[in-house]
């Protein structure tokens, strides 16, 4: 079987990420999901990176579809992960009002501009277009691109929607699946604690989203996303144990 692709985002250690690098190859993580910095940066970050025996998974953007300017600067995001190696250009996008046939459009031609930085685009389980898995097939099936799949990340299901089973919304993304964020949550909508995995109060069933991704044929990237719970003031011992003990979590089911 396939070795699972983890990764983390720089993020995961809040105010500490100049930690992160040093940390993550510490505790056995060898991917990060990194931003797009400005291409003059480019040479220092590999140079960290490479300092660390990490690799780029992928790079992140947002946009809102109605603004030109934020539509434009993708192309420079698409470099980016042309310049890192990173497959993966996770992208958080809204309508802002344009109407889905237009916004269907737009996405095509992001797609066309991955696919010639050899990079798959993966949407964010974010309103309006990715808000949970009816509505991210729609946007998958509308946009109709072999370079446009979606994100599925184990959280936003439930802070952007009710009554719903992560589960059961992972099992509509699979056939358009680009990548996983593993991010932990208590299940209630708009409620902000995203703490390390299988932590606290988290309801969020890992083992059975790496089989299920896996039945599928899916092996990474997954990406973490520890964005901290309302109200916490973690000391920077603190934010590095939660991340030690999330790895820990990983080994213990298999998965790193």
């Amino acid at each position: 079987m396939p070795r699972d692709l983890i990764a983390a985002r720089p993020g995961c250690y809040g105010k500490f990420q100049s930690e992160a690098f040093r940390h993550l190859a510490e505790i056995g993580i060898e991917h990060v999901e990194l931003g797009s910095p400005p291409e003059k940066d480019w040479p220092a970050v590999k140079a960290d990176l490479a300092k660390h025996g990490l690799k780029a998974s992928s790079v992140g953007h947002g946009i809102d579809l109605s603004k030109p300017e934020t539509v434009a600067s993708f192309e420079h995001t698409a470099r980016c992960a042309k310049a890192f190696e990173a497959k993966i250009i996770f992208l958080s996008v809204k309508t802002g009002g344009k109407p889905l046939p237009e916004a269907y459009a737009v996405l095509r031609g992001l797609g066309d501009l991955a696919r010639a930085q050899e990079a798959t685009i993966a949407l964010e389980t974010h309103p309006d277009l990715v808000t949970n898995g009816d509505v991210g097939v729609a946007t998958a099936k509308g946009a109709n691109h072999p370079y446009v799949k979606l994100n599925y990340d184990s959280a936003n299901l439930y802070y952007y929607n009710e009554n719903i089973d992560g589960i059961a919304e992972l099992k509509k993304f699979l056939p358009w699946l680009g990548a996983v964020h593993l991010k932990e949550t208590d299940g209630k909508p708009k409620s902000w604690y995203f703490p390390g995995l299988h932590e606290g109060r988290g309801i969020v069933n890992f083992p059975e989203i790496f089989r299920l991704c896996h039945e599928a044929g899916f092996y990474g990237p997954f990406t973490l996303e520890i964005e901290g719970c309302e109200g916490e003031n973690l000391t920077q011992e603190q934010t590095l144990q939660r991340m030690a003990h999330t790895a820990a979590y990983l080994r213990s089911i298999g998965a790193l």
